[in-house]
């Protein structure tokens, strides 16, 4: 995709404004992002951020229970948020015709929620959160894999170690004071980036932002952040698990670079080619030579905070045997790096990555958002294919070298011992 000309503009009370036209279709996406997550949240209140994302739905001082909702659908919109360790996003994806709508909606929800928050509005969405934690998490095999290995690979009280989706004891003991303080502290336009993508006309959407946000109180000084910080990993640090699932398994998390430098390109090369499907090297090694599993995936989740995360999980009868192979395969790549092959089918799948994420106008609001949160230019969405071109099979072995290395892991064994 070539480079969009953006129309940027930062209102007087902080909220920053990215507007890029699209008149393939006549639809508009909203998009903003809201810079809290659950690394902003402190002991014993985990899962406030993901609460959030529901209670945002429940009206605002204008808006009705349910109405806002009902307005989106009425227009036709499709709309969602989600909520990770850094960031909570909502966006709207509408006819044109009814984008003043859609920003009316999150303005007004952004200044004046607090307004439509009630006691009963809280336990109602405690309960579904409770009820999503129950059915993607605890209730599904391997689902609380990623939540056990955050709380392995970091110290106990580092910002990465809970996952947003937050803790059963935390969620019962929030109360209405926790939520009005947290929406005080985190959501409000000097902590927000709004982008909005399609068939617009960039100076009057511009006016229509001003009109809606314009007046909202810039909010107060957010708190300073904890330091994510942390290096490769030393040594294995492995756990049994013992939970009912339909087979044994072995999961491994690797500590990678944080995103926004060029070692984080070359690590998820480096995971990609290691495991990033039915073509790669723990795939063909493990399902189809040693046929010791019948699962193997590798995949990287960037963090721009603190430390990128690989996992691998592999599905199989001897988890022991898996760890072992993995060993040999991670010491194999440090030794001899990728093939040129195996560099360009790994830059050509970044690519596909980047056209996949980028091909809608609902996919480019948030790619355009999350790039002006979290690296402060929106453009820079621009340049990834390019940023995965520009790695070398020699970077990606040298970094493998320091981040993937056999020894430097922590691990989840289901069905054998740790």
């Amino acid at each position: 995709m070539a480079e969009q000309p953006l129309h940027e503009h930062t209102l007087g009370n902080g909220l920053r404004v990215v507007v890029c036209e699209d008149h393939f279709v006549p639809l508009a996406a909203v998009n903003i992002w809201y810079g809290v997550g659950s690394r902003h949240e402190r002991a014993g209140r985990t899962g406030l951020a993901h609460l959030f994302e529901h209670l945002m739905f429940q009206g605002s001082a204008n808006v009705a229970e349910g109405e806002h909702a009902a307005l989106l659908e009425s227009a036709g919109a499709a709309f969602n948020a989600s909520t990770s360790f850094e960031r909570t996003n909502y966006y709207e994806t509408v006819p044109v015709s009814h984008l003043e709508l859609a920003l009316w909606l999150e303005a007004d929800r952004m200044g004046t929620l607090p307004a439509a928050l009630t006691q009963a509005n809280l336990d109602n969405q405690r309960d579904v959160v409770k009820n999503e934690r129950r059915q993607r998490y605890d209730n599904q095999p391997y689902g609380t894999a990623f939540e056990l290995l955050c709380a392995l690979t970091f110290p106990e009280g580092h910002p990465y170690a809970h996952t947003p989706i937050g803790s059963m004891d935390d969620l019962d003991a929030t109360t209405l004071e926790d939520c009005t303080d947290f929406f005080a502290t985190w959501y409000a336009p000097g902590n927000a980036v709004l982008s909005v993508v399609g068939d617009v006309d960039p100076e009057k959407t511009l006016e229509a932002v001003e009109r809606y946000f314009g007046g909202l109180p810039a909010g107060p000084e957010k708190p300073q952040s904890r330091p994510g910080e942390l290096g490769p990993l030393t040594g294995v640090r492995g756990e049994a698990v013992d939970e009912e699932v339909p087979s044994p398994a072995y999961f491994a998390m690797f500590a990678l670079p944080t995103d926004g430098g060029d070692d984080v390109e070359a690590a998820e090369l480096a995971v990609e080619i290691l495991g990033g499907g039915s073509g790669s090297r723990l795939y063909d090694r493990m399902v189809r030579r040693d046929e010791i599993a019948t699962e193997v995936w590798a995949g990287v989740t960037r963090l721009a905070s603190g430390p990128s995360l690989a996992i691998v999980d592999a599905i199989g009868p001897d988890p022991d045997k898996i760890a072992a192979v993995l060993d040999e395969e991670l010491r194999r790549f440090a030794a001899e790096g990728p093939s040129g092959d195996e560099t360009a089918r790994a830059t050509a799948q970044a690519e596909r990555g980047f056209l996949e994420q980028t091909e809608t106008v609902t996919g480019l609001a948030n790619a355009l958002s999350q790039n002006a949160t979290q690296f402060g230019d929106p453009a820079r969405v621009f340049t990834a294919p390019g940023r995965a071109a520009a790695v070398t099979g020699d970077a990606i072995k040298e970094m493998a070298g320091r981040w993937l290395a056999p020894g430097g892991r922590t691990a989840l064994t289901y069905g054998g011992t740790s």
